[in-house]
């Protein structure tokens, strides 16, 4: 265990109505406003889509977020891949 955080095996999302979504496994949010969340979790980076997105309880040390809001969808990404890399490999290119 690195700076006192818990280390995650597993990774869950449950998704309510389209309305809640809880997701387990999370190290960090990277980024987030009323339309999209960008989450980097154990598993690889997610970004969530939708609209009137707010982040209503987060807990890095246990890994949780909740999230309430229209989830229009969501997106994995590779764990390898960063998605601050690509942000600045875009602007550089």
């Amino acid at each position: 265990m690195s700076e006192g955080r818990t280390t995650f095996k597993n990774q869950n999302i449950l998704i309510e109505d389209r309305n809640r979504v809880t997701i387990t496994g999370v190290e960090q949010v990277e980024s987030f406003n009323d339309n999209t969340i960008i989450l980097k979790t154990i598993k690889g980076g997610i970004t969530i889509k939708g609209e009137g997105l707010n982040v209503g309880k987060l807990n890095l040390d246990d890994g949780n977020i909740k999230i309430s809001g229209l989830i229009n969808g969501i997106n994995y990404d590779d764990k390898g891949s960063s998605q601050k890399g690509t942000i600045i490999g875009k602007i550089f290119k």
